[in-house]
């Protein structure tokens, strides 16, 4: 296999962007289309959502990793390097979703023109909008019967400010108008600003595990170029490393003689254990030290479960397949524990039910463990009242994960629970049964806004003890699935 010479992509011929959409909009279809269109997969029956790759996505239907590709396309006679990250809908995998856009300059933001705008759609444009990212908006699905793309496009107006004319009409599914979709990416989303000629500058935004070759990493170039041979040190860990080999992601690993500023690839470099790619690191050469990369916000967790091995001889494998799989989903925290009953564990915070569920899924099915989950519980904190215990615990608030460890209510002043502001987007008609349900889990309205003639935005603040376990099953279950 010959190596691609990626000196011939200029950076002002550079485009990298996101794909954005609520649950089921059709992002990874979109992205098929748009791989199609490239030449970058051949046209079969087959690609069916190509760049979900782990099983727990094709048994699901869903997108739990933010995956990249780079398409080559030419336009006007100009060859472009596109490089294009599909993200997960799920707000229990918003973190990928915020991960990703640090590496891209725009976005293409999915509506469903059946559906039109739903509360991830919101919370998605809304990550897009602070990373100051141009936005392409894409309405799909106009092939299907009950489509209404106008009224869809009088809701991205009103809410996201985004004249109607700008929209694209597209059906991913039968491929109808998508090559202007990558034509609106070539003229509205800016190339990235960097130069070759600057020192060396790699952000990772990603990385698995091989066995074989140690860790690959992600990287995204902020500035000059990186090659085989080359010696590299990471900002975080201060360790120096030799580049084995770099490339891009056509989904497939594709190796390169060089990668350069603004483009997106992999890299090896023999990195061995786990702890060394950190999500967020900057990599520069050896005795050219750069300012290091801002990284990103760590991920904060919403509900904790006990995971315990079944049998603790399996203990140390436990503990290496997490290692392995947290590098991989690095939203996800994790804290020695104990029980009496079950012996030596963790106790691992994720972002939701579904994202607790997918982990255990992947444990089991990508490293072959299986494991004890306990109940999920949330976090809780104490304000300390007596001296003697803020002095044994050297602060005046502690937090409490697991339940065992509860200080007595004599030697508390007060207890503080952590609440969440939930959007809830519904049809008026079934208004009155959401805000009863809200009331009856202790709810604080704060807002309420009606988007169009049918539908209505309520925001209320709620204890999250009371919905993190089934407070998303009763809302569908009320509203029939709608709101």
């Amino acid at each position: 296999q010959e190596k691609l010479d990626m000196s011939t992509y200029p950076v002002e011929s550079i485009r990298n962007f996101s794909i954005i959409a609520h649950v089921d909009h059709g992002k990874s279809t979109l992205a098929d289309r748009l791989l199609e269109i490239t030449g970058t997969i051949s046209k079969t029956d087959r690609n069916k959502q190509v760049l979900d790759k782990l099983q727990v996505e094709r048994e699901r239907g869903i997108t739990v990793k933010a995956q990249s590709a780079s398409l080559f396309y030419n336009h006007e006679g100009i060859n472009y390097l596109l490089n294009l990250i599909d993200t997960p809908g799920h707000v229990d995998f918003s973190y990928e979703v915020s991960r990703s856009l640090s590496a891209c300059q725009g976005v293409i933001l999915v509506v469903d023109a059946n559906e039109g705008i739903q509360a991830q759609t919101v919370a998605n444009f809304y990550l897009a909008f602070e990373a100051q990212l141009s936005i392409i908006p894409v309405i799909n699905k106009i092939d299907l019967k009950n489509a209404d793309p106008e009224r869809v496009e009088k809701q991205i107006e009103k809410l996201f400010d985004i004249p109607a004319a700008e929209c694209i009409r597209i059906s991913a599914k039968q491929g109808t108008n998508v090559e202007k979709v990558l034509e609106k990416v070539i003229e509205k989303i800016p190339p990235p600003q960097c130069n070759t000629a600057d020192p060396l500058k790699a952000l990772v935004f990603d990385s698995t595990f091989d066995h074989y070759r140690g860790v690959v990493a992600n990287i995204a170039l902020f500035g000059g170029e990186i090659a085989k041979g080359q010696k590299i040190v990471s900002a975080h860990t201060k360790k120096r490393y030799e580049v084995n080999e770099v490339g891009i992601l056509t989904p497939n690993e594709q190796p390169t003689h060089k990668l350069y500023a603004g483009q997106v690839g992999y890299l090896i470099a023999g990195m061995k254990e786990v702890t060394e790619a950190q999500i967020g690191d900057t990599l520069f050469l050896y005795k050219q030290p750069v300012e290091p990369l801002p990284g990103f916000k760590s991920a904060k967790p919403m509900v904790f479960a006990g995971m315990y091995p079944i049998d603790q001889t399996e203990y140390n494998n436990l503990k290496s397949a997490l290692e392995r799989l947290t590098l991989n989903d690095s939203s996800v925290t994790v804290h020695r524990d104990s029980s009496l009953a079950l012996g030596a564990g963790w106790r691992l915070g994720f972002l939701g039910l579904l994202h607790m569920e997918v982990f255990n899924q992947r444990l089991e099915q990508e490293y072959n463990m299986s494991v004890i989950l306990t109940a999920p519980t949330v976090p809780y904190k104490a304000v300390l009242s007596s001296a003697k215990l803020i002095k044994a615990y050297g602060k005046d608030q502690i937090t409490i994960i697991n339940p065992a460890q509860f200080p007595d209510k004599l030697s508390v002043s007060e207890y503080l629970e952590p609440t969440v502001l939930g959007t809830i987007v519904t049809p008026h008609e079934y208004i009155g049964k959401i805000i009863t349900l809200c009331q009856d889990r202790r709810a604080v309205q704060k807002d309420m806004l009606y988007i169009d003639e049918n539908r209505v935005m309520l925001k209320y603040l709620f204890p999250l003890n009371e919905i993190v376990v089934d407070f998303y099953d009763a809302l569908k279950s009320l509203s029939s699935g709608y709101a």
